[in-house]
């Protein structure tokens, strides 16, 4: 028998057959794996870390809810199934989450080809103050990290003009999932981030318009900086000041929208930790990981780990990262929550 071409290697052929495998979601929860005195608890769970939910009606003693995540690269598309129950989400006093969430309320029913009203779009960051009350609409949100080049500015709204296009392109999205590739995710990442550029803009500041596109072209630097010195013990402000060439008071006014500069060198070096403990193939133990990128003491490494992703380096360890998200269904963690702060 001869062959026209040469056989792929079996790598090559995994890698293909997994892009044309279809788009699964990132984390599933339904709360009827609970008994029904405990299913608010577990939907009050899955959000701890992002705001804090409450019940307003003491009679229902169930509260059936199912919720689905899918992951766009940087972005988090999420939708949200729950009863006719009234309950109310508060902003928490010292977030951890400072994605902005771009909101849509959708009715219980969604035929194909429905008109929603404008006016229910909204967007929120997980940072400020809010507090809203729901329960007679299911949710379809998408969430966006402070750090994507076009948000560089504390306070952001949707034009006006774009809210109709922004409903209609949500609504495609969510009803294209089942056909949907993961192939398919860069390009739908790279669409929509382009997207929500030219539908976002800075709120009522047309100083901060003007500086946006230099802002944003220093905190490029910035990063490819603290990319290049990451395990490097000396890396700190002055030296990306240095490097970079911009005064102190400066790149703290720039980092302030993603958390300051400090807290994206230890997110960084985090997400160093994190993806070194879930490869199986690193034989190195957890301190020495820990060491190499910063860490010195265990017991203050693991806090801030536990804190930054719900899960402690040694559940990483045992369980492998990308399991953990999408596994862990009714024991506590905040596996959205988890998800955001990866995509940082």
């Amino acid at each position: 028998m001869v062959f026209d071409q040469p056989l792929a290697p079996a790598t090559q052929l995994s890698e293909q057959a997994n892009s044309d495998a279809r788009l699964r979601c990132a984390i599933e929860m339904d709360t009827c794996l609970v008994p029904p005195v405990e299913q608010f608890d577990l939907f009050r769970s899955w959000n701890a870390g992002i705001a804090e939910v409450r019940l307003l009606e003491e009679k229902s003693r169930s509260f059936l809810a199912h919720q689905m995540v899918w992951g766009f690269g940087k972005l988090t598309l999420t939708h949200l199934t729950v009863p006719n129950v009234c309950y109310g989400w508060r902003h928490l006093r010292k977030p951890s989450i400072d994605n902005w969430c771009l909101h849509l309320p959708l009715p219980k029913s969604l035929p194909p080809g429905s008109n929603l009203e404008a006016g229910g779009l909204g967007l929120q960051s997980f940072a400020d103050p809010f507090e809203c009350v729901f329960g007679k609409s299911d949710h379809l949100a998408l969430c966006i990290p402070r750090n994507l080049h076009f948000i560089q500015s504390p306070r952001i709204e949707v034009r006006e003009q774009s809210k109709r296009f922004l409903i209609d392109y949500l609504l495609l999205l969510y009803r294209s999932l089942s056909d949907l590739r993961s192939a398919d995710v860069p390009h739908i990442a790279a669409a929509t981030t382009s997207l929500l550029a030219a539908c976002l803009m800075p709120s009522h500041d047309h100083i901060a318009e003007a500086q946006r596109p230099i802002e944003a072209a220093i905190m490029d630097r910035a990063f490819k900086v603290i990319a290049k010195h990451l395990a490097d013990p000396a890396l700190t402000p002055d030296l990306l000041c240095r490097e970079i060439g911009v005064s102190r008071s400066r790149l703290y006014r720039i980092f302030e929208p993603v958390g300051g500069v400090s807290t994206c060198i230890r997110r960084a070096r985090l997400r160093k930790t994190r993806d070194m403990l879930a490869d199986s193939s690193a034989g190195r133990p957890i301190s020495a990981i820990a060491e190499l990128w910063g860490f010195m003491d265990p017991s203050t490494y693991s806090r801030m780990f536990k804190k930054e992703f719900g899960i402690s380096p040694r559940e990483v360890r045992g369980e492998g990262w990308l399991g953990v998200k999408a596994t862990r269904p009714i024991d506590g963690t905040p596996t959205l929550r988890s998800l955001l702060l990866g995509a940082c």
